[in-house]
């Protein structure tokens, strides 16, 4: 029996993430990204389900390998309301279809996992010029926030936010939902978010405007160097207020943010490579959360998972 995520980040050596999926199918034969929607559509489509299926089932696969939980994400970064409307797609309960997909593949895997409600800034994930003001942001992502918590996601996960006033909106529209939740922002080696705003400071502006705060803070897409880079400018060293700091979603190439968006090629380190500095990371800043972003597939979850399962 999976324990409740709480209980897992307090006992288990690691929880591993998925690696990623919206930049491989990207990037597969077949053209299944949405240009509005990304992945969400794939799920009413019989063969873009059965990438995600694959995709999602490899991730699931190197996780009970290792013993470890993992957390799945739905394929709901961009099924925010107004997305679905412009992609057809209005109508259609793709929260709770999304949900149903992702428990359906954990329980035929017989893996220990936890379903993560994933969503997304309203515009340009690498753009803090396009975040939505603080009240705007909670009403905006309250409908979507609402609809995943009632499908029966284990959490919510907000990823790729580049500012701070969107993402505390949408903080206070998850805590409505009463769920536990998480936050995921790209991060600048002097540790800032994108907008330019301390990640200290963020984390301290959240928790004290969102009821219940969140569960913690990740490092999203971001490489383990610049992540580990950023900690050590926030907090100088482990301890302190890095326990708000729980995970890495490790993106595999060091560029600035700005120049992976929409790179047609990914370069970064091998699986292998990757998961020795992750590793190193998740054990300087004591993180409880790991795994990869763009760029990495279930080799670096099952290198990841190896090396840590011990911990």
């Amino acid at each position: 029996m999976t324990p409740s995520l709480a209980a897992a980040l307090r006992s288990v050596p690691l929880i591993l993430t998925e690696g990623a999926v919206i930049e491989r199918l990207r990037r597969e034969p077949g053209g299944w990204l949405d240009p509005v929607a990304a992945n969400a559509p794939l799920l009413y489509d019989p063969a873009g389900r059965r990438a995600l299926e694959r995709i999602y089932g490899e991730y699931l696969a190197a996780a009970r390998e290792a013993g470890l939980p993992l957390l799945l994400l739905t394929p709901t970064w961009r099924a925010n309301p107004e997305r679905l409307r412009a992609a057809g797609l209005e109508g259609r309960p793709v929260q709770a279809d999304a949900f149903r997909f992702l428990d359906a593949l954990r329980r035929k895997e017989g893996s220990a996992a936890f379903i993560g409600g994933l969503m997304g800034c309203r515009g340009d994930a690498y753009d803090p010029r396009e975040t939505l003001p603080e009240d705007e942001a909670e009403a905006f992502h309250a409908p979507q926030a609402a609809a995943l918590a009632g499908a029966g996601v284990d959490l919510l996960y907000g990823a790729t936010l580049p500012a701070l006033p969107e993402a505390a909106g949408m903080a206070r529209a998850m805590g409505a939902t009463g769920l536990p939740f998480i936050l995921g922002f790209p991060l600048r080696p002097d540790g800032t978010l994108l907008d330019g705003v301390p990640m200290r400071e963020a984390a301290a502006r959240i928790d004290a405007s969102a009821h219940p705060a969140p569960l913690g803070y990740m490092g999203h897409c971001v490489h383990p160097a610049t992540f580990d880079a950023a900690m050590g400018a926030a907090f100088g060293c482990p301890g302190g207020g890095t326990g708000r700091w729980i995970g890495l979603q490790a993106n595999a190439s060091p560029l600035d943010p700005e120049e992976l968006d929409g790179a047609a090629v990914l370069h970064g380190d091998s699986p292998d490579d990757l998961a020795h500095v992750i590793a190193a990371v998740v054990r300087r800043w004591d993180l409880r959360i790991g795994g990869g972003c763009c760029g990495t597939d279930a080799r670096l979850t099952a290198a990841l998972g190896k090396m840590l399962a011990a911990r």
